[in-house]
């Protein structure tokens, strides 16, 4: 059968049109993940805790505040831009920068952190500071910076947090506990020690103190203003940049883990990984499994037995002491993992080749061809060779899942490669930090669905090569 009739014959079968528009989606997404995604995603920003410091750990996904009767509080990142107001001073100029924002969410805060960047000043280091306007018409200092000086021998124009912003939480920050002892001191006429309100600092910024109980703070929901202001001396001083972040309950697609990476990342990447797992072991295992199964069935003798008790070796080495034993001596790798199982894959293929070969070289084409005076790989590679293809094929696209599912096992193992995010690694870690027993489903489901969706596929694909390799289906259909 041609590529084309085999093409027709898939496509006519729900199996088989089911597994190719699956494998279009999956060949897409990867195909967008490498062309969007750096390819060493794995070691720049997945694996670099500072690239995921403002996210918020472990929270569900954004699209649960549909289901919800309760919004939880969504994350929000707010960034100074143009100045509103400048003011000249004695002693040089205030810029004033303001950036209003809505909170209407029921619970308050999971953190509130602020980094500064890219500040510049010729003489004296400015002083920043940072205000919270509430809804209620009251004003709470958050912070009060002052940019550290020039050092010995250095000279002007300084410029401070480039390379290394500087990020501080505010939740924990021993000043900003401090102003917010004397904000419910000075408008509630409430005495609160520092002891008791860290860890509140979140609930007292955006939210009122009850009556009968002063720990108890109600969200105060409405309409907000962060208010920086930045007092430099000389005119080209200057602020690059500040984020002021408002952590919340739920984030992104998918979610983040314990140390607030965006799942939908991870799962995004993994998808190529995937694929070029399945297809690499695939192909190389079955490529290794016919040459040696055609060999060993056609010639026979000594080759065959040599083939066949490699094989029996192989087929007999326990594989995963083995795997452990080489990624503790070379080093959790990919590549380790891919030469495992491509090495220790091929002697069941290459048992049943040999079977079928054993039984097609005695029929009357090949003995003809053979009197003829081909050689032994013509006769081989171009008649034995496509009488089998059709079980070749299949048992290609059988092998596909199966290293896709032995790598995501290795992986929750934790013998994979700690580099390159994959589905495995992404499930090992909620087991391993106990995301399955505190309810973080969104960390566990979505790779487990994943795996199987790619498994499901390849299964698809292969119901629906059933009556292109095998005629008489074709017949009774």
């Amino acid at each position: 059968m041609r590529l084309g009739e085999a093409f027709r014959e898939l496509w006519r079968s729900g199996a088989g049109k089911g597994g190719l528009l699956l494998l279009l989606l999956l060949f897409a997404g990867a195909g967008y993940v490498l062309a969007t995604y750096p390819l060493d995603f794995g070691d720049r920003t997945w694996s670099n805790p500072n690239r995921w410091v403002d996210n918020p750990k472990a929270a569900a996904p954004i699209w649960m505040n549909r289901l919800n009767a309760t919004p939880l509080p969504e994350h929000q990142i707010l960034s100074i831009g143009e100045p509103t107001e400048t003011k000249e001073a004695r002693a040089g100029r205030i810029e004033t920068y303001r950036i209003p924002f809505t909170y209407n969410f029921t619970e308050p805060p999971t953190f509130l952190a602020v980094t500064l960047a890219d500040v510049t000043y010729k003489e004296r280091p400015p002083l920043i500071s940072l205000s919270l306007a509430r809804p209620d018409g009251n004003e709470v200092r958050l912070l009060r910076h002052a940019v550290r000086g020039p050092r010995e021998g250095e000279t002007g124009p300084f410029h401070r947090y480039v390379e290394d912003p500087l990020r501080v939480q505010l939740s924990t920050d021993e000043s900003t506990i401090t102003s917010m002892q004397e904000f419910l001191a000075e408008t509630f006429e409430r005495q609160v020690d520092e002891r008791t309100l860290r860890g509140l600092v979140d609930r007292a910024a955006f939210g009122t103190p009850s009556e009968d109980d002063e720990l108890t703070l109600t969200p105060l929901t409405g309409d907000y203003e962060l208010v920086v202001q930045a007092a430099f001396r000389d005119a080209d001083d200057k602020l690059g940049q500040l984020r002021f972040v408002i952590g919340g309950a739920v984030y992104g697609y998918m979610g983040t883990d314990s140390l607030g990476r965006d799942l939908a990342q991870g799962l995004l990447f993994g998808l190529p990984v995937a694929l070029f797992i399945g297809l690499v072991v695939a192909v190389v295992e079955t490529a290794i499994g016919v040459v040696l199964g055609i060999t060993s069935g056609y010639l026979g003798g000594r080759t065959d037995l040599l083939i066949q008790r490699a094989a029996d070796i192989v087929a007999n080495v326990p594989v995963l002491p083995l795997l452990i034993f080489m990624l503790f001596v070379i080093g959790p790798s990919l590549f380790v993992i891919l030469f495992v199982l491509i090495a220790f894959s091929w002697p069941g293929l290459t048992i049943q080749i040999r079977a079928m070969v054993l039984h097609t070289r005695t029929n009357a084409l090949v003995e003809a061809i053979q009197s003829l005076g081909s050689s032994h790989s013509r006769v081989m590679f171009r008649h034995i060779l496509p009488q089998i293809a059709p079980y070749v094929v299949s048992r290609l696209i059988f092998a596909a899942p199966s290293a896709i599912l032995a790598e995501a096992g290795l992986s929750f193992l934790g013998l994979g490669d700690p580099s390159i995010p994959t589905w495995g690694q992404i499930l090992e870690a909620g087991f391993r930090t106990g995301g399955v027993y505190v309810g973080y489903w969104w960390w566990i489901v979505p790779p487990g669905l994943l795996i199987v969706l790619t498994a499901l596929t390849f299964m698809l694909l292969s119901l629906g090569l059933e009556p292109v390799v095998n005629p008489r289906l074709r017949r009774s259909r």
